[in-house]
């Protein structure tokens, strides 16, 4: 791995990873002003507030497509550039498509060291390549705050697409991965988190949805809806799971895990924007019991970078699908289930 430089990135931008995205609020109003588009190719566009759009090119092949770029949430060049590369390929990951190309988006200052840069288009390229995603090319363009990202392709069989629209009363929820890295990547800015914790949220967002994604693609379990939970947090995704498939969420808060570290950053007000807007925006739907600790309440809201995989799940094949994650190094948890569409969305016990 390259050497550090020590520019600290997470003091040149004022939000970092997908904490800096527009509010899920904003985006919704504007989304839901545009034209549909009348294309039967096109089987999931950005109408469905998916994970990456797809489309069909033949009986037994589509492409899933998505883009993903923001600024540093860390101050290591390289393995901000591995945790950019992450994010980008879990939205094809989460389609259950595999990636095959990528094109890169640059955004640096003008005057920038250009050995920053290359550290982190390096450390972009390992993870494609870890993904065997060959990077055919991209784009830059000077800007005050540094962004990076990719814009991605992948193959699917247009039959086993996984939106987030399948998930069928009855079903266990699994989650991969632990809440935090938005809370973490807050007081890393600030020069607050402990190394313990920085450690744990590095390896969690450098950490492929590959090897889960790949498990769903090649056994037979019952996966009915999958969606990677980040920038707009736990509960606003699992709320776009609930509504696109005409179903409730009942959550288990104790089960959910919580990387190291991140209720300490809640409750030492290490809260970033992001949290703020996406709690606004998704708390009306969801309701607590009243044993939910507030530390616990806020962080089901924060902006996950290279979150894990949420997957509704037939309840005969969970618990062999828990094993078999486990099998090939991927921690999982069941989280909650699916029940029939009622009021509230979402419940959390």
């Amino acid at each position: 791995m390259p050497a550090s430089t020590p520019i600290r990135l997470t003091e040149t931008v004022k939000a970092g990873g997908c904490a800096s995205k527009l509010s899920p609020a904003v985006l919704d109003r504007m989304l839901a002003k545009l034209p549909k588009q009348s294309d039967p190719n096109v089987l999931i566009g950005f109408d469905h507030a998916d994970d990456a759009g797809v489309y069909q090119i033949s009986a037994n092949l589509a492409l899933v497509q998505t883009v993903d770029f923001f600024t540093p949430m860390v101050d290591d060049p390289y393995t901000f550039g591995q945790i950019a590369a992450t994010n980008a390929l879990s939205d094809i990951y989460a389609m259950g498509g595999r990636p095959i190309t990528a094109l890169a988006h640059v955004c640096f200052p003008a005057e920038g060291e250009l050995e920053v840069l290359g550290q982190v288009l390096a450390g972009g390229l390992s993870k494609m390549i870890e993904a065997g995603c060959s990077v055919i090319g991209g784009h830059s363009v000077r800007d005050d705050e540094m962004k990076f990202g990719y814009s991605v392709t992948g193959l699917i069989d247009p039959q086993k697409v996984l939106s987030n629209a399948g998930a069928k009363s009855g079903d266990r929820l699994v989650f991969t991965k632990a809440l935090g890295t938005g809370v973490i990547c807050t007081a890393i800015k600030k020069h607050k988190a402990e190394a313990e914790w920085v450690d744990a949220a590095i390896r969690s967002m450098t950490t492929l949805n590959k090897k889960a994604a790949e498990l769903i693609a090649g056994k037979e379990y019952g996966v009915h809806a999958m969606t990677d939970v980040t920038g707009f947090g736990f509960i606003a995704h699992a709320t776009e799971m609930a509504l696109a498939s005409n179903v409730s969420l009942s959550l288990f808060a104790e089960k959910i895990p919580v990387l190291p570290g991140a209720l300490e950053c809640i409750r030492a007000g290490h809260i970033p924007g992001g949290l703020k807007a996406n709690r606004d925006f998704a708390e009306c739907v969801a309701s607590y019991e009243k044993n939910i600790p507030e530390d616990l309440r806020a962080l089901l809201f924060d902006p996950q970078t290279a979150g894990g995989l949420l997957i509704a799940i037939a309840a005969d094949d969970v618990e062999r699908f828990i094993l078999d994650l486990d099998r090939v190094g991927v921690p999982a948890s069941e989280v909650g289930n699916v029940t029939e569409s009622s009021k509230p969305l979402i419940r959390i016990y």
